[in-house]
């Protein structure tokens, strides 16, 4: 199995041939490409069972892997290039249904006018508008303007009035879906959605500072403490009585 080198040359990666299965390694490969050569199919059926066991012992998670057996027997038919000749337990794949091309990703070309609010906040009012109960529309066109707040506050860093969350909702779905003026959106908090990690730090960094100046002003007391007891003894003892 193993590549005959002449003198004078140097065997890379590079010109050796593309590994097909890569995760099972260049040993693994070369141990198929032998079995595919032996003339009798006895032979190969023994060699094969060799190899499935260390294909598996190299790969131990795909014992976690329903039917992993089965996969093992796959790998080891697109690792020949499908030229390899054994008795398998399970059928033997196709190379149209391996090599197989997924279809093309569409990728959205849509223009968003008001783009820190996202897509997701025109396919939820496109829902509701589609929503035929006034009451459970109301809700969804409330949880719409919260959000949207949400978002503003997000992208911006900075306050909104309410006012112009309102006006925003009502422009971008042409008028179907309103609130009433006068209608308080949820608060939310600057500091809450934009944190400020230096500030953060800072404050983590004056707590511990604190804490061990806390601590050093306890072990002085502890030591004064004990100071004055050790003159007390000595008082004591020198005491005539």
């Amino acid at each position: 199995m193993a590549q005959n080198i002449k003198p004078g040359e140097f065997d890379y990666n590079s010109t050796r041939k593309k590994l097909l299965l890569s995760e099972y390694g260049r040993n693994v490969q070369n141990m198929v490409k032998y079995i595919v050569e032996l003339p009798t199919k006895e032979e190969r059926n023994r060699y094969a069972q060799v190899v499935i066991e260390l294909m598996g012992f190299l790969n131990p998670h795909l014992r976690d892997v329903a039917d992993f057996k089965h996969k093992l027997w796959d790998h080891l038919h697109i690792i020949s290039d499908f030229k390899i000749d054994v008795d398998s337990p399970y059928p033997v794949p196709s190379p149209e249904a391996i090599h197989i091309k997924p279809e093309v990703l569409r990728y959205p070309h849509q223009r968003m006018r008001y783009r820190h609010y996202g897509k997701t906040i025109e396919l939820m009012m496109e829902k509701a508008k589609s929503i035929d109960e006034p009451a459970r529309k109301q809700h969804m066109v409330q949880a719409i303007a919260n959000f949207m707040k949400m978002a503003y506050v997000q992208w911006n860093k900075d306050s909104v009035a309410d006012e112009s969350i309102l006006a925003d909702l009502r422009e971008m779905s042409k008028g179907e879906l309103q609130l009433e003026d006068n209608v308080n959106l949820n608060r939310v908090d600057l500091r809450t959605v934009n944190p400020n990690p230096a500030r953060n730090k800072n404050n983590n960094q004056n707590n511990k500072g604190g804490q061990n100046n806390q601590n050093r002003n306890n072990n002085n007391n502890r030591n004064n403490n004990n100071n004055q007891n050790r003159s007390r003894n000595n008082n004591n003892n020198g005491r005539k009585y």
